[in-house]
């Protein structure tokens, strides 16, 4: 099994920034691609931003520009820097573990962005 733990959130001011961290941990494949999601209330869940094994990234429209998905110093950790933030970014943040043998939700993250 493979374990996804979110951590980072919290409540911001409009305009400023937040670190989320996803880590990885248990029976993980050598090569994997961790996505972002999140889900505002009464919302379906979105699509973020992927990081591929191979270090592309991709990023919906809604947070190019704003928000960066990098790996940290270990394969296992990888985070969501997110700027400018509007109270629109307010939503429980997810982390997806993406592998050839089957994919890990994490439990989420809070973040509230007050105007």
């Amino acid at each position: 099994q493979v374990q996804v733990v979110e951590s980072g959130g919290g409540l911001v001011q409009s305009g400023g920034s937040l670190k989320l961290s996803c880590e990885v941990s248990g029976r993980t494949l050598s090569a994997y691609d961790i996505g972002w999601y999140r889900q505002a209330p009464g919302k379906e869940r979105e699509y973020l931003a992927r990081l591929w094994d191979n270090g592309l990234t991709q990023y919906e429209d809604a947070v190019k520009g704003r928000f960066t998905i990098f790996r940290g110093t270990t394969k296992n950790v990888v985070y969501l820097q997110m700027n400018n933030l509007k109270p629109e970014d307010t939503a429980v943040y997810y982390c997806k573990y993406v592998s050839g043998h089957g994919d890990s939700w994490g439990r989420g993250t809070q973040v509230t962005v007050s105007s």
